[in-house]
C-alpha cells in the first residue's frame, strides 16, 4: 500500500514539475540588460524581429521551425525561406547591422535581406551527405552547437564549417509504431575508431556572392567545433585533433585565406579541454583573457592580440568555470569559479591592482548575466532549500548596488517546505586509497532505522551530480518511499582540479568502480542504513557504470538499475569516446577491459535494465549485444522497453511508468 501512496502523491507533485521554479530566459534577461544601451544602429536594429513556431525537435538541441521576420514600420510578418519556396528552416541569425538574416535549411545556408526582403542561396550542395554551416549529429551531441555559422562584426562575411559526410558509417533503427509495417530510419553515426566527416572552413562574402576556403587543414582528420571574429574582422577558427590531446586557435584573413596560430595547447598524457574557448573574452583592442586547464588548474590568463601570454589572472587551486564580461572603463573581469567542488560564487577581478573581490554570498549556486557594456549584472541564486532567485545590479568595477529582486519563486519555496521533505547532507567519503568523495545524503524524515539505500550516481568524466542547487527529481521519490539516497561524485569528476578529472582516462570504469562501492560500504557503516539492503541506479554513463560496479568481485548492492546504458565503448560515438578513451586501435586493452560484455559472467544482483528503442544517442543496440552476452553467462535479469523513444525516454506516459516500475523493482527487491 505505502508504494501506491507514493505513485499517485509524489510521483504527480515532484516529477511533474511541481516544484520547478519560475526561470528567466536568456532572451529576456539581455532584454532587461541591455535596455536603453546605444547600438551602432538602432533605428535598424529595433526595426526587425525575428520569431519562430511550430517548433519540431529534431535531436538534443536542434529544431526546425517557421520562423518569421517582423518588421515594426511595414508592419508585416514575412516567413524566412518563402521567397525560396522552403519548408522550415532552422538557426536563424541576425547579422550584427541588422540587415540580414543567415538561416538553414536541408543542409544549405541561406540569407535574407531584410532592406529588400530577397532571399538568396549561399550553398547549394544537393549532395545530402554534404552538410553547410550547422551541425551534424555528431558535432550537437558532443560539442554543444547546432549553428556553425558567424557573422563578421561588419555583417559583409558569413563563416561556415562543411561536412562531408560521405565516409561516415550509418546507424539504422526500427520505428514499430503507427503503421502496419516497421519504419526504418537512418543516421550517419561515426562510432570509435570509425571515420569521421571531413570538415573544412568556408567564408562567403556578400558583396561577391563567393565562397572562399580557409587554410586551416591540410586533409587532417580533425574537429571545428567554435568560429568567432576578432573585433578587428579576423576570423579565428578552433582546430582539435582526432585525439583531443591538441587544441589551435588559427588567426585566418577571410580574403587571403590565409591562417596563422594564435594559440596552441598540446598534452602527450591527458586530453585538451577546448570547450573553454567559449568562455574566452575580448577587449577591444583585440588582447583577450584565455581559461585553460594547462597548470593543472582552470585559470584565466591575459594575451596580447598576437596570442602572446603576459599575465595568470586567477589563483592556483580552484577552477574558474566561467568567463562572463570585462568592464573595459573600470578594468574589472567579472567570472564565475568554484570554490568548493559543490558550489559556485562569483568573483570580480580588478585587472590593473590585481585585486580580487567576491561579489556574491551565501552556499550555493550563483550565476550571472552581463549587460554589453558591464554595467549590469542579474544574478540568479539557489541552493537545496532556495528556488531560483533572480536580482538586478548596477556595477562600478567591484562594487555592486542592488536594483530589484526580479524573481524569487516565494511560492515554490513556500509549496516546497510544506512537504518537510529533508535536505541534503553534504559529505565527504574516503575511498580506498583514502581520498576524499564529494558526497550528498537524504535521508527519511519519517520512519525507523536502518534504512535501505539506493547509491544515485553519473560518475562520466567532467561530470557533477553533487552540488548544492536547486533539485528536486525522482530521489525525492524514492526518500518519500523511506529510501536513504546517497549521491555520490568518483574519481573523474569536475571542478576538483585536472589531475582528478583525469583519474580516469584511457580507462573508464574501473576507478570509479571502486568509488562507488567504497562509498557504499562506508554508509553502511553509519548505523543508519541497512548494509544488506543497497541499491545502485544510473543513467546512459551512469548505466553503464551501474552494470560494470556490479560485476566487480564483493560489491555490497543487492539491485541495480541500469538506465540507456553503454555496454561496449566500441558501439559509441567518436568524438566523446576518444576523448576519454582515444581510438580503439591504440586503447585495445582499455576498450575490452571496459566492455560490460566482457565481464557479463561476473554480474551478481537483481538488474532491471530499461531503454529507448529509438535512442539515436546509445543505441539500443548496446542492451541487445549485453543481452546475448548475459543469455550466455546464464544471467537472469530484468527489462523494460519503451518503443519509438529516444535517450530521455520523456514520450507520452514512458517517464512516470518507467519511475513507477522502478519503485516496485526496488520494493521487491529491497
Amino acid at each position: 500500500m505505502k508504494i501506491l501512496i507514493a505513485i499517485l502523491s509524489v510521483l504527480p507533485t515532484i516529477l511533474a514539475g511541481d516544484f520547478n521554479p519560475k526561470t528567466l530566459s536568456p532572451a529576456e534577461q539581455d532584454s532587461i540588460l541591455n535596455a536603453g544601451q546605444q547600438v551602432e544602429d538602432e533605428n535598424v536594429c529595433t526595426r526587425y524581429r525575428l520569431e519562430s513556431e511550430n517548433e519540431e525537435q529534431l535531436f538534443r538541441h536542434s529544431k526546425v521551425a517557421d520562423w518569421f521576420v517582423l518588421d515594426s514600420m511595414r508592419h508585416t510578418r514575412k516567413a524566412l525561406g518563402a521567397g525560396m519556396k522552403l519548408g522550415k528552416v532552422r538557426d536563424a541569425q541576425m547579422s550584427p547591422n541588422g540587415r540580414y538574416v543567415a538561416f538553414a535549411e536541408n543542409n544549405n545556408l541561406y540569407i535574407h535581406k531584410l532592406d529588400f526582403g530577397t532571399e538568396v542561396a549561399v550553398t547549394k550542395d544537393e549532395n545530402t551527405d554534404i552538410i553547410n554551416g550547422i551541425a551534424d549529429w555528431l558535432y550537437e551531441e558532443e560539442f554543444g552547437t547546432t549553428a556553425l555559422f558567424a557573422w563578421s562584426p561588419d555583417s559583409k562575411q558569413l563563416a561556415f564549417v562543411k561536412l562531408d559526410e560521405t565516409a561516415v558509417p550509418s546507424f539504422a533503427w526500427q520505428s514499430f509504431l503507427g503503421s502496419q509495417y516497421p519504419t526504418a530510419d537512418t543516421l550517419r553515426y561515426p562510432k570509435a575508431g570509425s571515420e569521421n566527416a571531413k570538415a573544412s572552413v568556408c567564408v562567403y562574402d556578400i558583396s561577391t556572392k563567393t565562397i572562399q576556403t580557409m587554410q586551416v587543414s591540410n586533409n587532417e582528420d580533425v574537429y571545428f567545433p567554435q568560429l568567432k571574429w576578432t573585433n578587428s574582422g579576423a576570423l579565428l577558427v578552433l582546430k582539435v585533433n582526432r585525439d583531443q590531446t591538441k587544441m589551435e586557435v588559427l588567426s585566418c584573413n577571410a580574403k587571403s585565406t590565409v591562417a596563422h596560430p594564435l594559440y596552441r595547447e598540446e598534452s602527450k598524457k591527458q586530453f585538451v579541454d577546448y570547450s573553454l574557448f567559449d568562455e574566452w573574452q575580448w577587449f577591444g583592442d583585440d588582447r583577450f583573457i584565455a581559461l585553460s586547464e594547462k597548470d593543472g588548474w582552470r585559470r584565466a590568463y591575459l594575451l596580447s592580440s598576437q596570442g602572446i601570454e603576459q599575465k595568470v589572472l586567477t589563483p592556483e587551486g580552484i577552477d574558474v568555470t566561467a568567463l562572463y564580461a570585462i568592464d573595459e572603463t573600470t578594468q574589472t573581469l567579472y567570472y564565475q569559479a568554484a570554490p568548493t567542488p559543490a558550489t559556485r560564487q562569483v568573483y570580480a577581478l580588478d585587472l590593473k591592482k590585481s585585486q580580487l573581490t567576491q561579489l556574491t554570498t551565501g552556499d550555493g549556486w550563483h550565476s550571472a548575466r552581463f549587460s554589453k557594456d558591464g554595467k549590469r549584472m542579474i544574478e540568479c541564486f539557489h541552493s537545496f532549500d532556495t528556488p531560483n532567485t533572480y536580482t538586478l545590479y548596477n556595477l562600478k568595477g567591484a562594487k555592486r548596488t542592488k536594483v530589484k529582486v526580479l524573481e524569487e519563486n516565494k511560492d515554490v519555496r513556500e509549496a516546497w517546505a510544506a512537504n518537510k521533505l529533508p535536505e541534503p547532507e553534504l559529505l565527504k567519503i574516503p575511498n580506498a586509497n583514502g581520498q576524499k568523495l564529494e558526497a550528498m545524503l537524504l535521508t527519511p524524515v519519517t520512519g525507523t532505522a536502518p534504512r535501505p539505500l539506493v547509491v544515485m550516481h553519473y560518475s562520466g568524466p567532467q561530470s557533477q551530480r553533487v552540488l548544492n542547487r536547486w533539485r528536486k527529481r525522482f530521489e525525492y521519490a524514492l526518500v518519500e518511499e523511506g529510501y536513504a539516497v546517497l549521491i555520490v561524485d568518483p574519481r573523474g569528476s569536475d571542478c576538483r582540479g585536472r589531475e582528478w578529472r583525469n583519474e580516469t582516462y584511457m580507462n573508464l570504469g574501473v576507478k570509479e568502480a571502486e568509488d562507488l562501492i567504497a562509498a557504499a560500504q562506508w554508509a553502511g557503516q553509519r548505523g543508519d542504513i541497512d548494509a544488506g539492503r543497497m541499491a545502485i541506479l544510473g543513467w546512459s554513463y551512469g548505466g553503464y557504470q551501474t552494470l560494470f560496479t556490479m560485476m566487480q568481485k564483493g560489491h555490497p548492492f543487492k539491485a541495480g538499475v541500469s538506465i540507456a546504458p553503454v555496454t561496449d565503448w566500441k558501439l559509441y560515438d567518436t568524438a566523446y569516446t576518444e576523448r576519454y578513451m582515444r581510438r580503439p586501435q591504440v586503447n585495445d586493452k582499455g576498450y575490452k577491459n571496459a566492455s560490460l560484455l566482457n565481464h557479463a559472467a561476473d554480474l551478481t544482483g537483481e538488474v532491471l535494465i530499461i531503454h529507448g528503442t529509438a535512442d539515436d544517442n546509445v543505441h539500443v543496440q548496446h542492451t541487445m549485444q549485453l543481452i546475448e552476452a548475459l543469455v550466455v553467462a546464464d544471467k537472469q535479469f530484468e527489462m523494460q522497453l519503451y518503443p519509438d523513444d529516444n535517450h530521455f525516454l520523456r514520450r507520452g506516459n514512458n517517464a512516470s511508468h518507467m519511475h513507477n516500475r522502478i519503485l516496485n523493482f526496488l520494493q521487491k527487491n529491497l
